[in-house]
């Protein structure tokens, strides 16, 4: 299967080093630019600094777009979470102290269009994980959008947590699993970008020792699940000592295609 990394037109997101030639022109092309958030006020307006006493304020109603009360203004903790963090914009204005005037709220509404009209299921886009909780990963796919990457959906070898696989502020290639656009709502897949089971297993040989990693113990103790890579796992006859996590040696005993299943011993 061919994969598309995907990325809505325009959205060429620039760093925080940006120029007052940047932010003037980013003003009238529409283009969307990247800086930090260097801190909150008590009305909620967001200040970001581009260097040369450059000010960028974004005011709390141009925050976001996506999580917002029914006042339609973003809760204050939505705010304050943004400090030290980068957020895209886009320019809408010079004030009076010569303080360009950014919106958030904007790059999330292009991105909800994005995702009503143009994003489609099996495409592949840029990520950052924004958060890890036990059932899985919340990805942001640009504009505040985030989708939720299942547990089960990291890799066919399962894992405890997403933390075994992932880090806050990773930078990943993510695949669209489903989405629902009524709810606005984007399901997540990595495991399919680790490579098929026959890709994976090209790389092993019948009579080979090997190294790799011990997952799950079959309640009956009947044998352990190995894994030799994030999408290819085999099966080792059960022994007493070993535990979750463990690097293992096993030699592979059998390569069985049309079932799709490797056979183990521990060495």
């Amino acid at each position: 299967m061919e994969y598309q990394r995907f990325m809505p037109e325009g959205w060429n997101i620039n760093g925080s080093n940006i120029t007052k030639e940047q932010l003037t022109n980013a003003m009238s092309t529409g283009e969307i630019l990247q800086g930090k958030v260097k801190k909150c006020d008590q009305n909620y307006n967001l200040y970001l600094e581009f260097g040369d006493n450059i000010t960028g304020i974004i005011p709390r109603e141009e925050v976001e777009a996506v999580n917002v009360d029914e006042t339609g203004f973003p809760k204050p903790n939505i705010c304050m979470s943004k400090v030290n963090k980068y957020v895209q914009f886009k320019v809408k204005d010079i004030d009076s102290r010569n303080n360009f005037i950014l919106s958030r709220k904007d790059v999330g509404n292009e991105a909800l269009n994005w995702i009503t009209n143009d994003l489609q299921e099996g495409m592949v886009v840029n990520g950052i994980v924004k958060s890890i909780q036990p059932y899985g990963a919340f990805v942001e796919i640009g504009g505040g959008i985030v989708g939720l990457l299942h547990i089960e959906d990291i890799s066919i070898a399962r894992i405890k947590t997403p933390a075994e696989r992932l880090n806050i502020g990773q930078k990943i290639n993510i695949m669209i699993k489903c989405i629902d656009k009524k709810l606005e709502r984007v399901i997540l897949t990595y495991k399919e970008l680790l490579g098929t089971w026959e890709e994976n297993v090209k790389d092993f040989e019948e009579g080979k020792t090997v190294t790799g990693i011990a997952r799950e113990i079959e309640k009956s103790k009947n044998g352990i699940f190995v894994e030799l890579k994030p999408n290819l796992v085999g099966m080792a006859e059960y022994k007493d000592g070993i535990e979750y996590g463990q690097n293992v040696d096993v030699y592979i005993k059998k390569i069985i295609p049309d079932k799709k299943k490797i056979k183990l011993l521990f060495v």
